[in-house]
């Protein structure tokens, strides 16, 4: 979950915003691979696929700040 002053960093400056975009991206990416590459328990995969799941909540909410709506 993004804190409050992310969000505001985030709705202040494109910069900031756009590299938070991208390294949610990149780290959306890299769980997955881990995920399908993976062997690990089903508990840590439960674990990584509710963290992944919490980042794309995150990653929706900054593209809605990049498109001014939020």
């Amino acid at each position: 979950m993004l804190d409050k002053f992310t969000l505001e960093e985030c709705k202040n400056d494109p910069e900031v915003l756009a590299l938070k975009i991208k390294n949610l991206e990149h780290a959306i990416n890299q769980s997955e691979l881990i995920i399908n590459e993976s062997k690990m328990d089903s508990d840590s995969l439960m674990f990584l696929r509710r963290k992944i799941a919490n980042s794309i909540q995150d990653l929706e909410t900054l593209y809605l700040i990049k498109q001014n709506i939020f």
